[in-house]
């Protein structure tokens, strides 16, 4: 009952239900009435004729017998022999008090009209079927309920066409308005007519406009400044490497100065890299330089370049893949240095091979991440602890092991594991084999 179009269908099929029984059941009941009336009014002028036309009750019974006609004589209060007694009190003391009056009964469970009239000593009836017009008004019902149920059908097609023509554009905001907030800064509604559902349309293509430009805006000022400070960056990595050599001749504050500098200064260089790196993805001219490789290989050398191999527990099975060896190297270092900074020892990388595609786990047996965290792992600068106002890498290695993971159409996602601590996979297409 939540969605919209659901709503509109019930309404619309209550409302014609609703009419449609209204009118059918207003249209049976006059439609009956006037029946009935006519056909009383019909058999009470015949009786009254064939009355004024008889000269004896012989002439009563021949004129009045027939297939649907059953005659009824009293005389002198009592039954003429062979008559069968279908007449009401109620019915014969009207008739004595000198009228013609009639009555309608049910007899032998069909429906009948009863006439009479005083004619001399005797009493004299008809009892005329009305089985005729009780098929005709059942035949006035089934066209009724055949009327209420074409009028429920054609509204329930009614609404359907309105839920698909008023609902479809609210449908394809909403879709592009899904797809703008994962990051599709392309996406568009297309506006057709004028109607206040039109003008919605221009809103959200003006504000994904405004939104697209303000983004890439941000995003060439973010490359720009990288740019600018790379060259500054390379003269002070220079001083900080023979501020490195000096410090140990220094007094006890100027060296915890100089290597403080020191730290800083690759951290500052290792953010613009980064920044640099993801402004490439943003821009659409991060490419891959494909080769054969020896993953095993390639995860082994990872972990000896930045001294972890003590640290991580490794089960690779032998596998080659059409891969960027560089770009590879990048995923491996920020998800084994990611589980080593904010996970528990130990720390596990297994490698294996699937139909079609290869699987890297990396896994640490830590508190794990919180379920409200896991959708945000690989947003860029994302703090899981608001309350760290700085952390030491740069925010961003985690976003960068994805667009790699995607540069390679593969994928990258985070869990936490059966026993507790994080868990990230990554799959990447095996277009090489198994070696």
């Amino acid at each position: 009952m939540r969605s919209l179009r659901i709503r509109l269908l019930i309404a619309f099929t209550l409302l014609a239900g609703l009419t449609a029984a209204a009118v059918a059941g207003a249209m049976y009941v006059n439609a009956r009435n006037v029946i009935l009336q006519k056909a009383q009014d019909a058999a009470v002028l015949t009786f009254t004729d064939n009355l004024a036309k008889a000269v004896s009750v012989h002439d009563i019974f021949d004129g009045m017998s027939s297939r649907d006609n059953t005659v009824v004589v009293f005389y002198r209060g009592r039954p003429a022999p062979g008559s069968r007694n279908y007449v009401s009190k109620e019915l014969r003391e009207r008739v004595r008090s000198g009228r013609v009056a009639w009555q309608r009964v049910e007899l032998l469970g069909e429906p009948n009209l009863v006439i009479g009239a005083q004619v001399g000593e005797a009493e004299v009836y008809v009892v005329r079927s009305m089985v005729p017009e009780q098929i005709a008004i059942g035949q006035l019902a089934t066209r009724a309920w055949l009327i209420g149920i074409f009028a429920v059908v054609a509204a329930t097609l009614l609404a359907l066409y309105a839920a698909w023509t008023v609902l479809g554009p609210v449908r394809e905001l909403n879709a592009a308005a899904l797809r703008l907030g994962q990051g599709d800064l392309s996406s568009r509604v297309a506006v057709r007519g004028n109607d206040e559902l039109a003008a919605v349309a221009k809103t959200f293509n003006n504000t994904a406009d405004a939104l697209e430009k303000q983004v890439a805006d941000a995003k060439r000022f973010v490359a720009d400044v990288s740019h600018e400070l790379r060259t500054p960056l390379a003269a002070m990595i220079a001083v900080t490497d023979v501020l490195d050599e000096e410090a140990i001749d220094l007094g006890t504050d100027a060296g915890k100065a100089a290597r403080l500098v020191s730290q800083e200064t690759r951290n500052l260089t290792r953010l613009v890299e980064d920044l640099m790196e993801i402004s490439r993805f943003d821009s659409g001219t991060a490419a891959l330089s494909l080769d054969n490789v020896d993953i095993s290989a390639a995860i082994g050398s990872a972990l000896r370049t930045r001294g972890w191999t003590d640290e991580v527990t490794v089960d690779l099975q032998p596998v080659v893949a059409r891969v960027d060896p560089r770009r590879l190297d990048v995923i491996v270092a920020n998800l084994v240095g990611n589980a080593l900074k904010h996970g528990a020892p130990p720390v596990t990388v297994r490698l294996f091979n699937e139909p079609g595609w290869l699987t890297i786990e990396v896994s640490d047996h830590g508190t794990g991440l919180d379920p409200d965290v896991l959708p945000y792992v690989f947003n860029r600068f994302y703090k899981a602890d608001t309350a760290r106002t700085r952390s030491e890498g740069s925010g961003l290695g985690l976003a960068i092991a994805w667009e790699n993971a995607h540069l390679h159409h593969g994928t990258l996602s985070a869990a936490n594991g059966p026993g507790g601590g994080g868990v990230f996979t990554l799959r990447l297409p095996n277009q090489g084999g198994a070696g």
